[in-house]
């Protein structure tokens, strides 16, 4: 590990692609002094940034006052051209989506290559590279490395210098995650990770790891396999514990008095950009070994929206209704609270089960107009003559909701929890028939 770097730093930088990632880092490496371009396909994205204004909302009052400072300041800008942006750039960060697709768990690089290509173009002899995008095992060797060499017509580590360093940065705590979170830092060789260390060393004040690329790539798709593996077992457990009628919450709580015990908490599903696809990156790293839990992991959590649908559904018959027929609003349509960012949301697989059910589906997100084909209100009207809420999201504005006057404008009143937002006494005594994952049994209210 590694506190402190003499090397010499650079003083133009550009990150290609500034979504959530991208924005942060640009923003990041403004204030530490550099001097930032930020390069993206979208002109209504990169017009914005180039404005002050970010591209995203709900996501942190700090990330819009430091974004207007630097660009008032002009420490940053962006621009839709890649020459302006890349040329006179002696670090490149790459910060672009990396899917998997959802037929056969593959990730799709197509984003990545066409970034890479493009910086390979206009790259000047001996900047560095560094791939924050995350990325299967050995896709730094059989991928970009390849791809920069062949648009540069020079040797990584010779006439360019090429790094791997994960992002670890959640919407919501982009700021606070980027400047104090420890990161690992991976080299084509070890020359290469000496010049990206003193970057990064003025970025966070946590600890920087130097290591090799492909030990970076399986760190960053390991912790966050890591992290659904550990839901899904809360989730397992939540359900059996619904069968039994005790708490899962209470559960989890004692469960944590045990030394060394860390059990995570159960709920909706896993969405987001990270947790859902990277079990499968690390996956997709090897050829020979073929794994078998984190494949059943990714199962049990991408199932949780649908057993939300059957909380419902068996609330509902409680009331002698089904879901066909029955008008349905669900709380929430991003993955993560007090976020717009609605990137494999929960929300999306219930909304569509439910519709397929015959059910009439309502979105309300005080941060979100559209999920996929699905649009959102951001006032309370959905919840006028529904017949069931469910919970997804535990946004601000759903834990104050008063549920007394809520029943009162609903048609059924049912109250579905997928986040332990919502007391069972209190919502009992509002008037609503509860259910919770893994909170027991449906009420009979």
């Amino acid at each position: 590990m590694v506190e402190q770097q003499t090397e010499k730093l650079p003083q133009r930088v550009a990150v290609v692609g500034v979504g959530y990632v991208g924005l942060t880092l640009l923003c990041a490496l403004g204030r530490a002094g550099f001097q930032g371009v930020g390069l993206d396909i979208n002109p209504a994205r990169a017009a914005d940034i180039a404005r002050g204004v970010p591209p995203f909302e709900g996501a942190e009052e700090a990330m819009t006052r430091l974004l207007a400072e630097l660009i008032a300041a002009g420490r940053i800008t962006a621009t839709t051209d890649p020459a302006a942006a890349i040329r006179e750039a002696e670090a490149v960060f790459v910060a672009v989506e990396t899917p998997v697709d959802d037929s056969d768990h593959r990730p799709r690089y197509a984003a990545l290559r066409a970034a890479v290509q493009t910086i390979g173009q206009h790259l000047a002899p001996g900047a560095l590279v560094v791939v924050e995008s995350t990325i299967a095992p050995g896709t730094m060797r059989t991928l970009v490395q390849p791809l920069l060499e062949a648009g540069t017509g020079r040797t990584a580590g010779e006439g360019f210098n090429l790094v791997h360093c994960p992002e670890r940065v959640m919407p919501g705590r982009l700021l606070q995650n980027i400047s104090t979170y420890d990161r690992v830092v991976g080299g084509t060789t070890p020359a290469c990770t000496q010049r990206a260390l003193p970057i990064y060393a003025r970025v966070t004040s946590g600890t920087l790891y130097p290591t090799d690329a492909t030990t970076a790539e399986i760190v960053k798709t390991a912790e966050n396999a890591y992290r659904d593996v550990q839901i899904a077992f809360a989730n397992e457990v939540a359900m059996m514990c619904e069968e039994l009628g005790a708490d899962v919450f209470e559960v989890r709580e004692l469960v944590n008095s045990s030394p060394f015990r860390a059990m995570h908490l159960p709920g909706a599903g896993v969405g987001g950009h990270c947790i859902p696809k990277d079990p499968w990156l690390l996956c997709a790293g090897v050829s020979e070994y073929q794994p078998r839990l984190l494949p059943t992991a990714r199962a049990i959590n991408d199932g949780m929206p649908l057993h939300l649908a059957e909380l419902a559904a068996a609330a509902l018959a409680s009331r002698d209704r089904t879901l066909k027929d029955s008008v349905i609003t669900i709380l929430g349509a991003a993955y993560l609270e007090e976020t717009d960012d609605i990137r494999n949301a929960p929300a999306t697989t219930l909304a569509r089960h439910l519709t397929q059910a015959g059910a009439t589906v309502r979105l309300y997100d005080p941060y979100v107009t559209q999920l996929d084909e699905f649009p959102v209100t951001t006032d309370d009207s959905a919840l006028d003559g529904a017949d069931a809420l469910i919970l997804v999201t535990a946004h601000n504005a759903f834990k104050t909701l008063n549920l007394a006057e809520a029943a009162g404008r609903v048609r059924t009143p049912i109250l579905i929890d997928g986040r332990n937002v919502f007391d069972r006494v209190k919502a009992e005594a509002a008037g609503f028939a509860y259910a919770g994952v893994g909170k027991g049994k449906v009420s009979s209210k």
